[in-house]
């Protein structure tokens, strides 16, 4: 199964066109043609079923035969907020796998350790689309821009944590932490961890302060570890 994209795609159209990059790829990387069905989502739960109409390499036309809406495969919300890596392919690697794994918003945030004070968020916009259809998912997670640590304090949720590398008899295991069917706020900082004063800042806005494990991780290690024990935690839930 192939999986295409079109945002502005919705149950009660029965045609569109495709985008440039789009109707090249369908057309002349994968040379479909008029008369072929393809599968279509709008990364917001919808899959068409769609047959193509006209087929060219800047310009690809569909009409849609089928609907149907699919939920999110989890039944949590999780945010999750990284500094990103001084290597670049580290952080497409965590936005390509925590896409895969199942994450519903991203926010890139700079700390006073921040290695990055600048991203390509069209660029990392591409790579969450790019695993949303590769894993055949029909929810595309949120992707924010880079946003300053004290900006991020505020932002609700069930569960709020900070993972920190400190010693503090207070932190817990994250696993141990997680309760089910929740709205999860996860902060994962920098190769140089966050500052003791941010940590501090974090606690007083009522975020937990947890720990991933004996092994010092990476931050993008971190991030994708973080991932997989919320999603393990609620899967015995979501089977």
């Amino acid at each position: 199964m192939q999986l295409f994209f079109h945002s502005d795609l919705s149950k009660n159209q029965q045609q569109a066109d495709f985008s440039k990059i789009e109707s090249q790829h369908i057309v002349k990387v994968l040379r479909k043609q008029v008369g072929d069905e393809i599968e279509v989502t709008n990364g917001q739960g919808d899959w068409f079923l769609c047959k193509i109409t006209m087929a060219q390499t800047k310009r690809c036309q569909i009409e849609v035969l089928a609907h149907k809406y699919y939920p999110k495969n989890h039944q949590y919300y999780l945010h999750m907020l990284v500094a990103p890596t001084k290597s670049n392919d580290r952080f497409e690697w965590f936005l390509e796998k925590a896409t895969e794994i199942g994450v519903d918003e991203i926010t890139p945030i700079l700390t006073e350790n921040s290695e990055r004070k600048h991203i390509k968020i069209e660029r990392y916009q591409k790579i969450i689309l790019s695993a949303m259809k590769q894993s055949l998912q029909f929810h595309l997670p949120k992707l924010n821009d880079l946003t300053a640590f004290e900006n991020i304090l505020s932002i609700e949720a069930d569960q709020k944590w900070i993972a920190h590398c400190y010693e503090d008899e207070n932190r817990t295991e994250l696993f141990r932490s997680v309760n089910p069917k929740q709205n999860y706020l996860l902060c994962i900082g920098p190769e140089g961890d966050f500052s003791l004063d941010e940590v501090k800042l974090a606690l007083q806005h009522n975020f937990e302060a947890v720990s991933l494990g004996k092994n010092r991780l990476r931050t993008e290690t971190a991030a994708i570890s973080a991932c997989h024990s919320i999603a393990i935690k609620n899967s015995n839930l979501d089977a």
